[in-house]
């Protein structure tokens, strides 16, 4: 089943649950306020919430037409995010970035970070920055919800524990990457509010699209139309889900409803933009950057700018879209 929220004039939303072809929805607010709640009461709400969209998608009952733009992140404001690192591709093509030091760059553990979970944005929203010359750059990710986990959790587990899939956008301010990384704890102001996709959908929803707790579905990216990337979140994922989990909560329990991120999507290949159809590419822009430093000399993909727009979505091998899109536009905060 897929579920999203809408807006209600409240911070968490109005639950409602959403056709597999992403055209209609049908109010969930009988069943749970908001999808914080229905994660908490999991056992009692998935099975009606479920048999609700069976009646969606046999077109038992008509619903209403569902507008991406009226969605809210499916949690707005969560308990707790976390980014994980599950591509060593990514992550060996940014190594050489100032800031980024070997010592932090493993491959035995994946690395995470802990962000801002305070104000999640939805597919729609702007982002919104300070000033235009920061090194704007999206970071096309998939994402999980999880059940409540134990510390030290086994890894069946950590996959038993999964209950939601998605997609974000981890906005990353580069200019800002090495100040974070040298002079504090950690990732901070160079990484604005996350944004996901409209709709979160069971693991059960992907059939053969999600084994091994890993998501294999083309990750697609756009800035202003041109095709940037469309990596297969399936391949080269180092670290799996599970194993992102079991990491996570190495020191700590996890609460229900903690999103942890797959890292940027990437796989392994040698080309620079613009790519062709059949292309793989990047699903950030400084992965390009890079790449075309080491065949051309010098990087040419610029940052984003204020007025560029960044769409990302995962198809399926017909190309539909599964999660809904992120669609956002760069804005200049309003003084």
């Amino acid at each position: 089943m897929k579920l999203a929220t809408l807006r209600n004039g409240r911070p968490d939303g109005h639950l409602v649950i959403v056709s597999r072809d992403l055209s209609r929805f049908a109010s969930a607010g009988r069943i749970a306020p908001n999808l914080q709640a229905a994660l908490d009461d999991w056992d009692r709400c998935a099975p009606i919430l479920r048999a609700v969209s069976d009646q969606l998608d046999n077109n038992e009952i008509a619903g209403m037409r569902f507008v991406p733009s009226e969605a809210l992140a499916p949690i707005p404001r969560a308990f707790q995010w976390i980014d994980g690192a599950g591509y060593m591709v990514h992550l060996d093509r940014v190594r050489s970035l100032k800031g980024s030091r070997d010592a932090e760059l493993q491959d035995q553990r994946p690395l995470l970070y802990q962000g801002a979970s305070d104000s999640l944005t939805g597919p729609t929203a702007p982002i919104v920055v300070p000033e235009g010359d920061l090194a704007i750059d999206f970071e096309a990710e998939v994402a999980v919800v999880t059940a409540h986990v134990p510390m030290m959790p086994s890894k069946e587990e950590a996959t038993a524990a999964i209950r939601l899939i998605g997609i974000c956008n981890d906005v990353s301010l580069r200019r800002l990457v090495a100040d974070d990384l040298q002079n504090g704890f950690g990732f901070f102001h160079a990484k604005p509010s996350t944004s996901f996709g409209p709709v979160f959908v069971t693991p059960d929803e992907l059939g053969e699209n999600w084994r091994d707790n890993r998501v294999h579905l083309k990750v697609r990216s756009h800035v202003n139309k041109s095709l940037y990337g469309q990596p297969n979140a399936g391949i080269d994922m180092r670290f799996d889900f599970a194993d992102l989990i079991v990491e996570a909560a190495r020191t700590r329990e996890l609460g229900t409803g903690t999103i942890i991120g797959s890292g940027t999507v990437a796989n392994a290949h040698e080309e620079i933009l613009p790519i062709r159809g059949n292309g793989i590419g990047f699903s950030c822009i400084v992965e390009a950057r890079t790449m075309e430093k080491i065949k051309i000399g010098a990087p040419r993909t610029p940052f984003l700018k204020p007025g560029d727009r960044v769409r990302i979505e995962a198809v399926d091998e017909n190309g539909r879209s599964v999660f809904g899109a992120i669609e956002q536009d760069v804005t200049l905060l309003a003084r």
